[in-house]
């Protein structure tokens, strides 16, 4: 099994195939470095001066986003009492939380700039994904509710994050704007934005300006998306688009569940009491900030290393647990009312939890139902490899024909693990041909062997189920089974495939046997016929004017006869010897022998006192390969003795024949004669082998086995 994917990661393949040059040099390098330090530092700065103002904000219950809404200082200090926990705790526990989230988007940020330094695109992306870390952690606003001088600043950064998610959509992933027409609206955009944020233009009347100019640029960016992942993209960078929908899709969903559905579905975890601080700290805490988290290092797996990830597995896990979260939220609902109404103790605390437990308790096997269902969509069978398995073997049970066999492979393994494209190679000589394909073929297909008994038959090609998706352990183990199933149909095939060669090879010898015995029969033993036909009339017709004429006629009539006779022995010797029917196969063989014994060879036969009854094809092999084995010693051997044995192993299944001489052996190169190929030939038509090899003693060894069944 080998693997043909290129090893370059994807943002090298994004510089080699996207028609923009994102690499900078000169002065222009110089001065987009300075301003990625410049942007990152301040926004850095701004978070690290944060950190005490927002740990005390925490601390001191002080400020709007200390509290949540409708919740006191003193219900809160109360319930963390009752936790065993105090405000400095919940204060180092976000703050923590906090600088987690920024951390990662930091090393996502350095990441990306340590391996490309010098693309202006990259050198975006990172100081927006650092932005992007920090801004929402709730840090900064501390810094500026503290320290007022610092609103500027903290404005600029905020400017920043709007309009970089803008024209992250419009450039990710190649640096182009697409459209190409979006460039100036998005500059326009961003101009008025910017002025809107840092100065106090869009204040109250006008606040509404500033929130229409961020819906436009939210709609237009998710447009440009979804435009370039349909018309634009090629398979690589919708493959990178797909971790930035993952990233997406897990902040709005965390966003819409915690924020949105949970305070209306279950209201009691969202009071100011020692479950609702519990849910605050560990659920909404840790599910919002990893949300914020996941973003920029779904991004950074999307720009630097996502071949080496599963997008399909996050994919299938997300629909999964999204649709479990809202099963769960409704089914919630619906249990919390049913037992405020039975219990009239609606917003009880403990009666959350027993809803939450009964609700978890029924939705486990929905949730692997529902687990099972995605993987079959996304994956196809690929869990089922006993279904698929039996699949496989019931259409090539019914399948014989050598045409289809392949085409039937094909297509299951398409169908089972959702593949684009799928082939069967099969072995010719020293090179591979496709004989049954599925698909359009990718330029750098996975290629599995086709082996039987260890013999190599072929290859199985796939493409993965998007480009440069590595093939998971599961996927690998199912490939490898229908591999092995796949070299099974192949070894049948061509077993099939020699049958019916060898058939044709039986009639083709059939009916030049019947041609060479018409022709002799016609052109030989006719004619004679015919003559001594004539030359019998006309010595009829003498027989009483010209006894003396009549008499020549007659001996020469009598020597066409003689003639005539000898014809149809030589066409009954070519059908079968003989000797076979008057001497049997020992004794054909054993005067067979005697005729070498006036060269010098002495040739001693061993044989079995009885033999079995021998079918007649088997009797005219055997002698066959034996005279053709006695002639090659005689003439090439310069031997002075040989061995004939025969046997038939028990319990009479085969017959085995062994000629042995003591002459100067194989040459060198063997060349390969009408002689040898004619022995092998007969003992391969009755589906037995034979050899000629060297012998213990230094001369050759022939060795035949004959079975004696079909």
């Amino acid at each position: 099994m080998y693997w043909s994917h290129s090893p370059r990661t994807l943002t090298e393949r994004l510089t080699a195939t996207s028609a923009v040059d994102t690499r900078l040099r000169g002065i222009w390098l110089a001065l987009a470095r300075l301003a990625w330090a410049a942007m990152a530092g301040l926004a850095l700065l701004l978070f690290v001066l944060g950190i005490p103002a927002r740990y005390d904000h925490i601390r001191n219950l002080s400020g709007d986003d200390a509290i949540p809404t409708g919740w006191t200082p003193a219900t809160i200090r109360a319930a963390l009492a009752q936790l065993g926990l105090s405000t400095d705790f919940r204060a180092i526990y976000f703050v923590a939380l906090a600088v987690l989230v920024a951390v990662g988007a930091l090393a996502v940020a350095v990441a990306l700039v340590w391996r490309k330094s010098d693309d202006w695109l990259a050198l975006f992306v990172s100081v927006f994904l650092l932005t992007l870390g920090v801004w929402p952690t709730g840090v900064i606003p501390a810094l500026v509710v503290s320290h007022p001088e610092w609103w500027l600043p903290n404005q600029i950064v905020s400017a920043f994050v709007l309009i970089g998610f803008l024209f992250f959509c419009l450039l990710f992933p190649d640096g182009r704007f697409t459209p190409r027409w979006t460039r100036l609206p998005a500059l326009v955009w961003s101009l008025l934005l910017f002025v809107g944020v840092v100065s106090p233009l869009f204040t109250s009347p006008y606040v509404w300006l500033d929130q229409l100019l961020l819906a436009i640029g939210l709609i237009t960016g998710v447009l440009a998306q979804i435009y370039r992942y349909r018309r634009v993209s090629d398979p690589v960078q919708r493959q990178q688009t797909k971790w930035i929908v993952v990233g997406v899709a897990g902040l709005v969903l965390t966003v819409l569940v915690f924020v949105g559905l949970l305070p209306m579905l279950v209201p009691a975890l969202y009071q100011s009491t020692p479950l609702g601080v519990l849910f605050e700290m560990v659920a909404f805490g840790v599910g919002l900030f990893g949300a914020f988290l996941f973003l920029p290092l779904s991004v950074g797996i999307a720009l630097l290393r996502y071949r080496l990830w599963d997008i399909d597995l996050v994919l299938s896990r997300t629909v999964v647990y999204g649709l479990l979260t809202v099963g769960v939220l409704a089914l919630s609902a619906l249990v919390v009312g049913a037992l405020g109404a039975l219990f009239q103790a609606s917003g009880n605390g403990v009666i959350a939890l027993l809803a939450t437990g009964l609700v978890a308790a029924l939705l486990y096997p929905v949730r692997t139902r529902l687990q099972h269902g995605v993987n079959r969509l996304i994956y196809g069978q690929r869990d089922e490899p006993l279904t698929v398995l039996a699949r496989l073997g019931r259409r090539l049970e019914a399948t014989l024909a050598p045409d289809v066999v392949f085409p039937q492979v094909v297509e299951t393994v398409t169908q089972a693990l959702k593949l684009p494209y799928t082939a069967i190679l099969l072995r010719e000589a020293s090179e591979f041909s496709v004989v049954a394909s599925s698909g359009q073929p990718p330029r750098d297909p996975v290629t599995l062997p086709i082996r039987y008994q260890g013999e190599l038959l072929g290859q199985l090609q796939l493409a993965p189920r998007t480009p440069g998706e590595a093939f998971t352990t599961a996927d690998l183990r199912l490939l490898d089974e229908l591999a092995r199933q796949a070299g099974v149909a192949a070894h049948a095939v061509e077993l099939h495939t020699e049958l019916q060669r060898a058939r044709e090879r039986l009639v083709i010898a059939r009916e030049e046997e019947r041609r060479r015995l018409r022709r002799d029969l016609h052109d030989g033993l006719g004619p004679q016929l015919a003559s001594q036909t004539l030359t019998l009339s006309a010595a009829s017709k003498l027989l009483r004017t010209d006894p003396a004429a009549a008499e020549e006629l007659l001996a020469e009539a009598l020597t066409h006869a003689q003639t005539a006779v000898s014809d149809i022995r030589r066409l009954v010797y070519g059908l079968r010897p003989p000797a076979l029917d008057d001497l049997g196969l020992v004794g054909a063989l054993a005067d067979q022998a005697a005729r070498y014994s006036a060269s010098g060879l002495r040739v001693t036969i061993t044989a079995p006192d009885e033999f079995p009854p021998l079918p007649a094809a088997v009797e005219v092999a055997c002698y066959r390969i034996a005279q053709e084995a006695l002639t090659n010693v005689a003439r090439h051997a310069q031997a002075r003795w040989a061995t004939l044995t025969l046997a038939v192993d028990a319990p009479g299944a085969t017959l085995t024949l062994e000629v042995e001489d003591d002459g100067c052996g194989l040459p060198t190169q063997v060349h390969v004669g009408v002689g040898l190929t004619s022995m092998r030939e007969r003992a391969a038509e009755l589906g037995g082998t034979c050899v000629v090899e060297a012998a213990s003693g230094g001369g050759v060894r022939v060795y035949a086995r004959l079975p004696l069944s079909s």
